[in-house]
């Protein structure tokens, strides 16, 4: 077939439908004139080149100063990758600090029961009162805080102490000096930053500039040199700390609640581990003399109960805690919670509830016993191969020197050669470089499969 009768047939073929009869006669003789043949060059233009739209609103220039990512989305990243790489391996979480195990039973059909009420006119409700409703901030004074003056007004019910977190920091807003352990929790720094209270990072020294580190490390029993830090306005302090899972004593405990008075500090204690504690050391800040003059307290549901995706927590903000000049914090932080926030949700309010009652307490602490035995068997692990190894005791982390090496080198070493993921050290602030932080958060399989790796890699 000449090339004429293919171009006809291809023509005829797909396009008849579309094209008028033709008069052409493809046995006829047909002259072409000959042309040069040359080479198009098609050069794709990117798509934001062609549409890019700006606005004139101006960046927030604190969210700028924010250092690369928030450290857990970052490790999901990696993990991400690193399942890229290779899909077939069976990657282990020990990195971030999410329950695995289920909500007991007595608790989650609570929450089942107050779902279904909700589709009955008797059992309708809507929106509730943003601090709470008062029979689960009457629980929560009672069960954590009885005989040490707290009452449940002084109670605040929310959707995570995460969340709380960041309202207290518009409380303070931006002209206050921040104090943070360090290696800490980055939300405290991360939104100290975002709310404009920080300097610029200093990369010589890994810090923002006007947020005092106070430095916790096996020197000093995690528990900083108040007697070198210069005067903050606000102190937040973790106990059980995350990462390093030291809690301190009542007497480090009354260190820090005189150096906040003599200052004029006013602490944000995180307790939002302190039912794994272990021994005599203090649960709630308030359990030291004179704390409800100078602390907030904040807590959650989340590593008790896994309500780490139900979402409830709440924050303590004692009536005598004053501004300078004498006006509650607890006024402010209500017009705060008023303003920003609809309340936990009524569904959660009653899975917390449910937690209280006595048999959903003995639920708790059942699984807090299985996460507890999980960090004994990765603290035998990393003890026989040899390391330093802090935490585990009062906290479902283990904190693992490696000493000499970069944290990020290390997490990455373990992500490469065993598929386990951790937390690097060094994501919770500079005083946590040559450390990886390992989570006993986790189906004992899977912890115990993680500790085989460990001792195959490090043996």
């Amino acid at each position: 077939m000449s090339i004429t009768q293919n171009l006809t047939t291809s023509i005829s073929s797909a396009s008849s439908a579309f094209l008028a009869p033709s008069t052409f006669n493809s046995r006829s003789q047909v002259s072409l004139p000959v042309k040069s043949v040359s080479i198009c060059k098609c050069v794709a233009i990117p798509q934001e080149t062609e549409t890019a739209y700006k606005t004139k609103v101006s960046r927030n220039a604190n969210i700028a100063k924010l250092q690369a990512g928030y450290l857990f989305p970052e490790v999901a990243r990696r993990r991400s990758a690193h399942l890229l790489k290779y899909p077939d391996a069976k990657v282990i979480s020990l990195g971030i600090g999410d329950t695995t195990e289920p909500i007991p039973e007595v608790i989650s059909s609570a929450m089942a029961k107050r779902s279904h009420a909700l589709s009955t006119i008797e059992g309708y409700s809507g929106y509730g009162a943003e601090q709470g409703e008062k029979p689960l901030r009457s629980a929560i004074a009672s069960t954590f805080y009885n005989d040490l003056g707290i009452e449940e007004d002084d109670i605040f019910v929310s959707d995570g102490a995460k969340c709380d977190i960041s309202r207290l920091q518009v409380v303070f807003g931006s002209n206050v000096k921040m104090a943070v352990q360090d290696p800490s929790y980055p939300a405290y720094v991360d939104s100290s930053v975002i709310m404009g209270q920080t300097g610029n990072y200093q990369k010589d020294v890994e810090k923002f500039a006007n947020i005092e580190y106070m430095r916790c490390n096996p020197e000093n029993g995690f528990f900083p040199d108040l007697s070198s830090i210069s005067r903050p306005d606000i102190i937040f302090f973790c106990s059980p700390n995350n990462p390093t899972g030291a809690a301190a004593t009542r007497e480090q405990l009354t260190r820090l609640v005189q150096f906040a008075k003599d200052n004029g500090s006013i602490i944000v204690y995180d307790s939002a581990y302190a039912l794994y504690i272990s021994g005599d050391n203090p649960q709630s800040i308030f359990e030291i003399p004179g704390a409800k003059e100078v602390a907030i307290e904040t807590s959650s549901f989340s590593k008790y109960a896994g309500f780490t995706g139900v979402r409830l927590g709440w924050t303590v903000v004692p009536k005598q805690l004053l501004f300078s000049d004498g006006f509650p914090v607890a006024r402010d932080f209500n017009r705060i919670v008023s303003t920003c926030f609809n309340g936990a949700s009524n569904i959660s309010q009653a899975g917390g509830l449910a937690c209280l009652s006595p048999e959903g307490l003995k639920a708790m602490r059942d699984v807090i016993g299985f996460y507890k035995e999980n960090t004994s068997i990765i603290v035998d692990t990393f003890d026989t191969l040899g390391f330093k190894v802090y935490g585990g005791k009062s906290a479902p982390y283990v904190w693992v020197h490696f000493p000499g090496r970069s944290s990020w080198d290390v997490f990455g070493e373990i992500l490469e050669k065993t598929h386990v993921v951790t937390t690097p050290g060094s994501g919770f602030g500079p005083g946590g470089e040559g450390f990886i932080r390992v989570s006993a958060f986790g189906h004992r399989e899977n912890v115990l499969e993680a500790c085989r790796r460990f001792k195959q890699l490090y043996k």
